[in-house]
């Protein structure tokens, strides 16, 4: 009679079809260490708004606005214009003009280094785009403005060229919409980036006199010089949901009056409710407005300049 064999470890014993003891290879088993899952850099984005994971080619597909809650991404100067003109219509101006060190500003890096790195980061020379294209049927002199580049300030290049683009709407009779987002003046330019206020503020004023519109777009954020100047000089300001709008920022405003802040303060939402604000407009929606008030106001424009 034969001795039955033992099982080694990692193997156990089971009945054949005809009754005798066989050996079987135990499964190994699964470690109690959970694999951390690897996301690609890229592929996903956090919404800030409501936590949800966003695929970054369905945000794009949405404008970058969170299909949750509505959360409004930041976005750059050229993905807005591809938006809102017509394919193929937009002729850029000024599309060289470039910033100069005239005051030889020092501080932790070299003016004409930040923006040499600013310019290969984003593909721009300076913080806005101008130029001429159709938004619809309506021909449209068009400045849009990158946060991305310097946080959007307004120095003397960016003076230069919205100048510039106001002087051609006016001189075509076209409809100017400007959508801004900056934090402010270029402290690395001083004075000169002061200048641009009443720069821009002068040329929108001769604007006005030819009874030409100007729609001004505020968005996240929209603050300082630039507040102070044309962005809040339309005779029609439209802003999207939630941006901050303003001149200082909350806490020094705060500082300086030692007075408590109503609840959201400094939101486009606050000031539409005050009177600075004529409307709010999601993203999505912007391109179907400036066409419905840009035909309206140009019609208006018409009809007094055909009337007595």
């Amino acid at each position: 009679m034969s001795t039955p064999k033992m099982p080694r470890m990692g193997e156990g014993l089971a009945a054949g079809p005809s009754g005798d003891t066989i050996l079987l290879r135990k499964p190994k088993l699964a470690t109690n260490r959970a694999r951390k899952r690897e996301i690609p850099e890229g592929l996903w984005t956090k919404c800030p708004g409501c936590a949800t994971m966003l695929y970054d080619k369905e945000l794009d597909d949405h404008l970058k606005v969170c299909r949750h809650c509505g959360h409004h991404f930041p976005i750059s100067a050229r993905e807005r214009i591809n938006a809102l003109v017509e394919t193929c219509s937009f002729e850029e101006m000024d599309a060289t003009m470039t910033s100069v060190d005239a005051l030889q500003f020092t501080g932790v890096s070299p003016y004409p280094d930040k923006l040499a790195a600013y310019q290969k980061a984003t593909g721009l020379k300076d913080a806005v785009i101008t130029g001429i294209g159709r938004i619809g049927p309506v021909r449209t002199a068009l400045g849009v403005m990158d946060f991305g580049f310097l946080g959007g300030s307004m120095g003397a290049v960016v003076g230069e060229k919205l100048a510039r683009l106001i002087e051609a709407a006016t001189d075509r009779g076209l409809l100017l919409v400007i959508i801004s987002t900056s934090g402010g003046a270029r402290m690395y330019e001083g004075m000169f980036s002061l200048m641009q206020m009443a720069k821009t503020s002068a040329a929108l004023a001769y604007h006005a006199r030819q009874r030409l519109p100007y729609i001004s777009v505020l968005t996240h954020p929209t603050t300082a010089g630039v507040m102070a100047s044309f962005a809040s000089l339309g005779d029609l300001i439209m802003a999207e949901p939630g941006a901050m709008v303003g001149f200082a920022g909350p806490r020094v405003i705060k500082d300086t009056t030692q007075a408590e802040l109503p609840p959201g303060f400094q939101t486009a939402e606050f000031l539409q409710e005050h009177g600075l604000v004529d409307a709010i407009v999601p993203r999505k929606q912007l391109k179907e407005r400036l066409i419905t008030y840009g035909g309206y106001v140009l019609a208006g424009q018409a009809s007094r300049r055909d009337g007595p």
